[in-house]
């Protein structure tokens, strides 16, 4: 990749980035001279520097932390799809190829987006973990049962979203990085419907959103990514008193904490 290359990536990554610099001349030349003075080995460090004085605390620890922990999701999710998709435990033949190979693709843009970005701003993107999608035997046949695959990518996906929604507000300080957290958290909840959908073809009795805390059939393995949902009332307002309680509990997600998300994906983690 040359010097053009990156300039464009970080343009892309944040259009308004040479705002956050005395003046896009200013920026222009840092950048002219990197190209002309750097080796392409040392671009990624000269980077680092320049967007730590670019966006001062909001390329700090705090958004580089929670880029991590989504990129740890994402990494599940991904190579869950991926693994699946190349297994053969999709009906072959059927629209749900398709749908499982589209999923597999946003996940892995997801991937991919979530490294470059924290690279972008100087920080080191968290390694992959090592998966046991079995969850230590809890889904021995994971691979090789449709409605076991089917259940658990509902709960991955369900657990993504109420993930992203917990954590989007530490990210308030660069509008760049939040508004495409949120654009990747409501593509994960069109995921968590269309699973759902796929479920309900098969016979599961669920609706394509978590009324209460309903698994969807799923049963305690999975209880965790559900606790919480339940809940009626918001800012106060008690929703009971305009509609009933599984129409409350329906109409807004809940958030989890990144202790509750870590505790539920760690069973999935060697």
């Amino acid at each position: 990749m040359n010097i053009q290359n990156i300039i464009s990536e970080i343009e892309r990554f944040d259009p308004e980035v040479y705002d956050r610099f005395d003046s896009r001349r200013a920026a222009m030349r840092q950048f002219t001279r990197w190209g002309g003075r750097l080796a392409l080995a040392a671009v990624p460090f000269a980077l680092g520097s320049m967007f730590n004085k670019a966006y001062g605390q909001s390329s700090g620890s705090g958004i580089t932390a929670v880029l991590n922990y989504a990129l740890t999701l994402e990494y599940l999710e991904a190579e869950f799809y991926t693994k699946g998709a190349a297994s053969g435990v999709v009906p072959a033949g059927t629209p749900a190829v398709g749908a499982i190979n589209t999923i597999r693709d946003h996940e892995n843009a997801h991937v991919v987006f979530l490294k470059n970005t924290l690279t972008a701003m100087g920080a080191t993107p968290v390694s992959k973990p090592v998966f046991d999608f079995t969850a230590g035997g809890a889904f021995a046949n994971i691979f090789t049962n449709y409605d076991t695959f089917l259940a658990v990518a509902q709960t991955f996906e369900d657990t993504g979203v109420r993930a992203y929604k917990g954590r989007a507000a530490e990210l308030i300080s660069n509008n760049a990085v939040l508004t495409a957290a949120l654009q990747i958290h409501s593509v994960e909840a069109r995921h968590a419907s269309h699973i759902r959908q796929m479920r309900k073809a098969r016979g599961a009795n669920l609706k394509p959103w978590i009324t209460g805390k309903d698994t969807g059939g799923i049963g305690a393995a999975v209880q965790a990514s559900y606790n919480g949902e339940e809940l009626t009332d918001q800012a106060g307002v008690d929703i009971t008193k305009f509609v009933s309680a599984n129409a409350a509990s329906e109409s807004f997600d809940e958030p989890l904490t990144a202790a509750q998300v870590l505790a539920i994906v760690k069973p999935f983690i060697v």
